[in-house]
């Protein structure tokens, strides 16, 4: 419609309110028509307000696109159909850019997302924070390892593990750190590398925390089962040639009285010896091999056999061969499984060879001892892991030797052979698992296992 044209619209309005003016100077001048005046010059004040009015159109359909613009706000429409080209191609302009603007904001949403659910699906747990602690970002790896659902500040992990705090706000960019922190009956160690960025002009800490506990025993196992294989090469070499020797002097002390005279005497003191040096070389070399054997028992565990049994049957199993023995040195023994529905996965021979370890470990050190309780237990923790716990209240471990205990040949007991901790804590790996330990000397000694 041509009476919409913008150009055709002012000369429309200037032409109207020239023809206001001359009539309101006429009645102004010529007539003693005051009121009429008043309403004509009120007309053409009117007219001139609306013709500025229509005129800054232009401004204010600028000035909502950039308002909007500022405030993320593509809702705004822009149209002025009619007002002619130039009008037609400025609002063009103004929807193809606000389109622009909401594609480019959508597609940063989806990409938040993105990153949202990459960061949260990550192993590795990943947290930032401002100077001050205030946390920005924590995925859901850092939540389970550090057992935080909900964290405002690191500061309140200090109940967690205060060198953990004091290494985080002291931890510049690019440094990395190792921190063990025990939780729960559990040991971790805590590898952490930090990073920093800015974001909306604040400067943030990115650090990473990786429970590296697994992988650092699993290095040490594998560092012992190389030297125990070099031990048993190296033995085996040495017991080989002694059995031989064993069997060539038999045969030299056999044949010795072969073609001798009836008259003809061995001194007994010489069969003596060679008799003793005899029984000395072959029992040692018994002795040798047996040892061996014993070894080499570490580095040949069969792979487990997984299968999901109920483990109130794994303890009843246990119990039965346990009790008679324990019974007879006056020990009350206990289980408990909570729930009694509880189930496991995991190769039930190996775990019960395990478990009865540990309760002979128990037995033989509160030999001699009275009012000696053995508990035996199972649960779920709070990461959602099943704990088995073998409690006494026995002597005790010393703490100097708490660190030592699974290492391969050390042993606190005369007659042990110090392989049977090192063959338990090598069984929960190839389950996936850890073994940990705990003792408070001649008050309480607990074992957990964590699958």
């Amino acid at each position: 419609m041509i009476y919409k044209n913008f150009r055709l619209q002012c000369i429309a309005r200037v032409l109207v309110l020239g023809a206001t003016i001359t009539l309101f100077s006429h009645l102004l001048v010529g007539t003693s028509w005051y009121a009429t005046t008043l309403i004509v010059g009120s007309i053409a004040l009117y007219q001139v307000y609306a013709l500025i009015h229509y005129v800054e159109k232009t401004n204010r359909d600028l000035t909502r696109f950039l308002q909007s613009i500022r405030h993320s706000d593509f809702s705004q429409t822009f149209t002025g159909g009619g007002l002619g080209s130039s009008f037609d191609a400025l609002n063009t302009a103004f929807s193809e850019v606000t389109d622009a603007f909401r594609r480019t904001r959508a597609e940063k949403e989806e990409q938040y997302r993105y990153l949202q659910t990459v960061v949260q699906h990550v192993g590795i747990g990943l947290l930032a924070f401002g100077p001050d602690g205030e946390v920005e970002l924590m995925n859901t790896a850092v939540r389970r390892l550090l057992n935080a659902p909900q964290l405002k500040n690191i500061a309140s992990l200090e109940s967690f593990s205060k060198p953990l705090v004091d290494t985080l706000f002291r931890l510049k960019p690019g440094e990395k750190a190792l921190i063990k922190v025990d939780d729960q009956n559990e040991s971790l160690q805590l590898a952490i590398y930090a990073t920093a960025f800015r974001l909306r002009d604040q400067k943030l800490t990115l650090v990473s925390i990786q429970n590296i506990q697994t992988e650092l025993e699993e290095k040490e196992m594998e560092a012992w089962q190389n030297l125990i294989r070099v031990l048993t090469h190296e033995i085996m070499n040495s017991v080989t040639p002694i059995a031989s020797l064993t069997a060539t002097v038999k045969d030299l002390f056999t044949s010795s009285f072969v073609g001798r005279k009836p008259d003809e005497k061995i001194p007994s003191e010489t069969i003596g010896d060679i008799r003793g040096a005899l029984g000395t070389i072959q029992k040692r070399s018994e002795g040798l091999l047996h040892f061996v054997e014993a070894y080499r028992n570490l580095t040949h565990i069969p792979r487990p056999r997984f299968r999901i049994f109920p483990v109130a049957e794994l303890f009843a199993r246990v119990g039965q061969l346990m009790r008679g023995q324990m019974a007879k040195q006056g020990i009350q023994f206990r289980t408990s499984v909570e729930p009694e529905s509880l189930e496991l996965t995991a190769d039930p021979e190996l775990i019960e060879q395990m478990l009865i370890n540990l309760l002979l470990n128990a037995i033989q050190a509160a030999q001699g001892r009275t009012d000696i309780r053995i508990e035996l237990t199972a649960r779920m923790d709070g990461r959602g892991h099943l704990l088995i716990e073998v409690s006494d209240t026995g002597p005790g471990i010393i703490e100097e030797a708490l660190d030592k205990v699974f290492i391969p040949f050390f042993t606190t007991r005369r007659d042990g052979s110090g392989i049977g901790l090192s063959v338990s804590r090598q069984i929960m790996r190839l389950h996936r698992g850890t073994i940990g330990v705990r003792s408070e000397p001649d008050v309480e000694t607990i074992f957990t296992l964590r699958l």
